[in-house]
């Protein structure tokens, strides 16, 4: 009892400075086992490269992130000549027999023909395909297919690309071979500036002339190339040549300007500012052979039609004059039906600007108020038109006859009296009646009941009932 309480006094009375190292030591030997223990939780955590161990961590992350956006990888079982347990989520191949254990109740499978896949696969491997698809090589099959339908909708284009190729040659190619060739490939430009100069020059021929004029006629039909012809200065020397005193030269230069005129407001006012008109007037007014003069009036009037300021300018210079005298010229008929026919345009021209701005406002003020200016109706009726136009009914061809009608008609609100006065129009329009009567006849028994007599003879009884 004594010694025991001895030992105890003698531990108690160990000395405090031995104490203190056994604590730290004892604390050493726990922080060891901790971090021991929490290494082999999580392998990250150990004491490692931190670069290491973050990009360890965002590989994970990505790893992940792929899975989420694939599908599921597919666990195929592996069926054998044995009943075999099927995991859940398992794909079974086909032709495996599949049936439910009841004592286990669990779904297990197996080869369904044992003899038959024997005898398939003696002397063969079987090679089970293990390849997965995820939902990128999904979405890369749909695109493919995709763009298998555009495709073969593509393949007509293709197809017709390839016959073009196969017929006809590169630009580049063709030039290669005119250089060769010593051949040079010149612009429409070009073109019209090489043939107004060797029109143009003095050195040039009576038949160059006309054969520069004849080519550049083809050019001009278009509207950009008669728009370059006035920007270099061309339009003025074809116009020039109206002056000359060849007939032929005449004749031609206003070939290419009618060419030129036509629906082209550009050129159609640079050509009155540059006297156009005041030289095709000259020409038809004084004696000239009957093919000028029809190349002639061919330019009066693609520069006439669809621009008033012309037509107010034509009437100042005494455009109608000329013109009456022109077909009162014996052997002039053909020129006669040409001008009935213009005078018809441009009076229906008139009215129907002013009855489109009436219902439509799209003329412009500006261009109605140019036709207001042209008093065509009037100048017809003191130059003695209505009677002309009366007295060109008698001429032969049905298309001449149809022409002078239309005309009577449109001038009937300004020649009614006139036309009452003239007896000889009365006979004439009689015996037209009679005429169309019968030729009318004749296309009904051929089974045409809107034939082209059919329409003169309304034209004719149109007239007659007027003038009653």
């Amino acid at each position: 009892m004594n010694s025991g309480m001895s030992l105890t006094t003698a531990h108690q009375s160990l000395p405090s400075s031995r104490m203190a190292p056994l604590g730290m030591l004892l604390g050493l030997l726990m922080a060891a086992c901790l971090t021991f223990c929490l290494s082999h939780q999580n392998p990250e955590f150990a004491l490692t490269n931190p670069e290491k161990s973050s990009t360890k961590g965002t590989e994970r992350k990505e790893t992940k992130a792929e899975e989420e956006l694939d599908a599921e990888v597919l666990d195929v079982f592996h069926p054998t000549h044995e009943w075999q347990a099927l995991r859940p989520g398992q794909a079974v191949p086909a032709g495996s027999h599949v049936r439910l254990n009841l004592q286990t109740g669990e779904r297990e499978a197996k080869l369904q023909y044992e003899d038959k896949f024997r005898n398939n696969l003696k002397g063969k491997r079987l090679d089970i395909n293990t390849n997965t698809y995820t939902s990128q090589d999904l979405k890369s099959a749909l695109a493919k297919f995709k763009e298998g339908a555009e495709m073969e909708s593509s393949k007509e284009d293709k197809a017709r690309q390839a016959e073009v190729k196969r017929l006809f040659r590169p630009i580049e190619e063709l030039k290669k071979d005119f250089d060769e060739l010593n051949v040079v490939i010149e612009t429409d430009m070009q073109i019209m500036v090489r043939l107004i100069n060797k029109f143009n020059s003095s050195s040039s021929s009576l038949e160059e002339k006309i054969a520069a004029l004849f080519d550049l006629e083809y050019y001009v039909h278009q509207m950009d190339n008669a728009q370059d012809l006035l920007s270099f200065g061309g339009l003025q020397v074809v116009i020039n040549g109206l002056n000359s005193t060849e007939p032929l030269v005449k004749e031609y230069a206003a070939f290419v300007l009618g060419a030129a005129f036509s629906s082209n407001p550009k050129v159609q006012v640079e050509a009155i500012e540059g006297g156009a008109l005041q030289k095709l007037l000259v020409i038809l007014a004084t004696e000239q052979p009957l093919t000028a003069k029809k190349k002639v009036l061919f330019a009066l009037c693609s520069l006439l039609r669809h621009f008033p300021y012309a037509q107010r300018q034509f009437l100042k210079l005494g455009g109608l004059q000329v013109l009456r005298s022109l077909v009162q010229e014996k052997g002039t008929e053909v020129l006669a039906v040409r001008v009935i026919t213009l005078l018809y345009d441009l009076v229906t021209e008139k009215m129907f600007a002013e009855e489109e701005a009436e219902l439509t406002q799209e003329t412009s003020p500006e261009k109605l108020q140019q036709y207001r200016q042209v008093h065509l109706l009037p100048g017809l009726r003191e130059q003695g038109w209505c009677e002309i136009t009366a007295h060109l009914l008698a001429l032969p061809e049905h298309d001449a006859r149809e022409k002078v009608l239309q005309t009577l008609g449109v001038l009937l609100a300004t020649c009614q009296d006139r036309y009452r006065q003239d007896p000889q129009l009365s006979r004439t329009l009689a015996s037209l009646q009679a005429e169309y009567q019968a030729l009318a006849s004749l296309e009904l028994q051929d089974g045409e009941d809107e034939g082209y007599f059919r329409e003169l003879l309304g034209s004719v009884d149109g007239l007659l009932k007027e003038l009653r």
